[in-house]
């Protein structure tokens, strides 16, 4: 993967309220969904200046360009059932603060998330699911605190927050966050998407 040495022209505040105005439009159905035209494909082929690094959940109801209304080239996407942290993942991130220099990351969530209600099912029942999704589930299980392990109805939603904020902190706590992008301005912050709203919820983390 090529180096690009040019950072975007925002700042991570700056970024975070693109995030937060386009989810709003997206709300009230004043999403922009562009059709890029050929100028600006040939001008993306270039090279790529996101703004910002999202790291989301596989579901096909959460597509964070859409929710965003963010156009072509402002966002990396990394997607994994349950936005769980795996070396691959790590690797995606230090290439966006490293070679793109992306001053804001964002977890995000959703509401009703499957692989966390997964998660949830195991720490009840030990359960084993196939081998690899247990692998997934077994990521999140290690971040959900054991207040969670009974039965409520909001055992969910907070599971849902609870593994957003397991992710933010495994970021948090890799040297390469801790001597590089935070020292640089880097910026990190943790959301969940609410399927019946349309909203965002950004996370105090």
């Amino acid at each position: 993967m090529a180096e690009h040495v040019s950072a975007p022209e925002v700042s991570a505040e700056q970024g975070l309220q693109r995030l937060v105005e386009g989810n709003n439009r997206f709300m009230r159905g004043e999403a922009r969904f562009p059709t890029v035209c050929k100028e600006t494909l040939a001008d993306l082929a270039r090279g790529q200046k996101p703004f910002a690094t999202i790291l989301g959940c596989s579901d096909s109801r959460v597509p964070p360009e859409l929710i965003f209304d963010a156009n072509f080239g402002e966002l990396f996407i990394i997607r994994v059932a349950g936005n769980v942290i795996s070396n691959e993942v790590k690797g995606s991130l230090q290439y966006a603060g490293a070679h793109l220099r992306t001053p804001l990351f964002l977890v995000l969530g959703h509401e009703g998330c499957g692989a966390v209600s997964a998660a949830l099912h195991f720490r009840r029942s030990a359960e084993l699911q196939r081998s690899y999704i247990q692998i997934l589930i077994d990521n999140i299980a290690a971040g959900l605190p054991e207040a969670l392990d009974g039965d409520g109805d909001d055992a969910m939603p907070a599971a849902v927050e609870a593994n957003v904020r397991w992710s933010v902190e495994q970021i948090r706590s890799t040297p390469e966050w801790q001597q590089n992008a935070a020292k640089a301005g880097g910026k990190i912050v943790g959301a969940v998407y609410h399927i019946t709203s349309g909203e965002v919820e950004f996370l105090d983390v």
